[in-house]
């Protein structure tokens, strides 16, 4: 699956969109309090205040803690929500089975709290940190983010999330760190998808420290208001708007810095098909379809896809000079 960014929108922050610094940290008061964007993404994050489709998609979510007092992303866009029940039904979360329902289906014997994801590698404060730490907005020019994006070939969803540059910064990057690692949660007890081979366990992901660093990236937990459902990536995701949508790694449990690039779940499995970079690029074509073309759920037609999902004056030049065929 892809994932578009259509062309982002400047939002206006106020002063009292801020999270107070002096609220009290544990996870359900912090999730109560502290509120990031949504962007229209199939698996988005960005404000639904911002159009009668998104009040009316949010209306439909369920009775998960809310999440308030974000700050509107500048890069937010202003296109109708995916109805919640779509964003949350119909997804890839391979940990849980390869159907797109079956993550709605089993994804409620995960247990994410107590949550904690551990660092390492090429960074000065290496170590585990509990998932209410980690997302607190430190120091003060820190924000969490409504901001909305949109995933290719699916859904425009609404996401809250912390930018991964503000947390990555906090452990001490060293000078040998040139791409960040992810890895997602192993354990096949809790997720049944991993009892079988379609991938190799636990899944992983990376991307260069450039774009790690780059403020479109988010650390998400929240969609349309309110904590990320299981199946949607609980309780911590990456999102990337101008990557498709398998590089934006859920259930996170592990983040390191390293000086090599990583290996990729996707990339690992079928290299000829899903490259490391995985930037949305209708010039490139999947090796059994096209992908200048994509269907949002809910529309009857297609649309052209967008280079770099509608963010490239945002994001070409990380690839100035940069063969995107090659580096695909």
């Amino acid at each position: 699956m892809a994932t578009l960014i259509n062309v982002a929108r400047a939002a206006d922050a106020r002063d009292n969109d801020v999270t107070p610094q002096d609220v009290y940290w544990n996870r359900r008061d912090f999730m109560k309090v502290v509120g990031a964007g949504l962007i229209a993404c199939g698996s988005g994050l960005t404000g639904c205040e911002t159009s009668d489709g998104a009040r009316a998609a949010q209306a439909a979510v369920p009775d998960l803690p809310a999440i308030r007092g974000a700050v509107a992303s500048p890069f937010s866009t202003s296109e109708k929500v995916t109805d919640y029940d779509d964003a949350t039904s119909y997804n890839n979360f391979y940990e849980f089975g390869t159907d797109k329902r079956d993550p709605s289906r089993y994804a409620g014997s995960l247990i994410t709290s107590p949550w904690s994801v551990t660092f390492g590698g090429a960074v000065g404060k290496p170590g585990e940190v509990a998932l209410e730490d980690l997302l607190k907005p430190h120091p003060k020019e820190e924000r969490i983010y409504r901001h909305r994006c949109v995933e290719t070939w699916s859904m425009v969803i609404p996401w809250i999330g912390i930018p991964l540059a503000d947390v990555l910064k906090r452990r001490d990057p060293t000078g040998s760190a040139k791409y960040v690692a992810f890895r997602t949660l192993h354990d096949p007890r809790q997720m049944p998808g991993q009892r079988g081979r379609a991938l190799e366990w636990p899944y992983r992901e990376g991307l260069r420290i450039d774009e790690a660093m780059h403020p479109l990236t988010l650390l998400a937990f929240g969609m349309y208001g309110r904590e990320l459902p299981n199946q949607n990536g609980a309780p911590l995701r990456l999102v990337v708007p101008w990557k498709y949508g398998f590089k934006s790694i859920k259930s996170i449990v592990r983040i390191d810095l390293v000086s090599e690039q990583p290996r990729t779940s996707w990339n690992m499995a079928a290299p000829g098909e899903y490259g490391f970079y995985s930037n949305v690029n209708p010039e490139v074509s999947h090796p059994r379809w096209s992908q200048r073309k994509e269907r949002r759920i809910g529309d009857f037609r297609k649309r052209a896809t967008l280079p770099f999902n509608g963010y490239g004056e945002q994001v070409a030049s990380l690839y100035s000079g940069m063969d995107l065929k090659k580096f695909f």
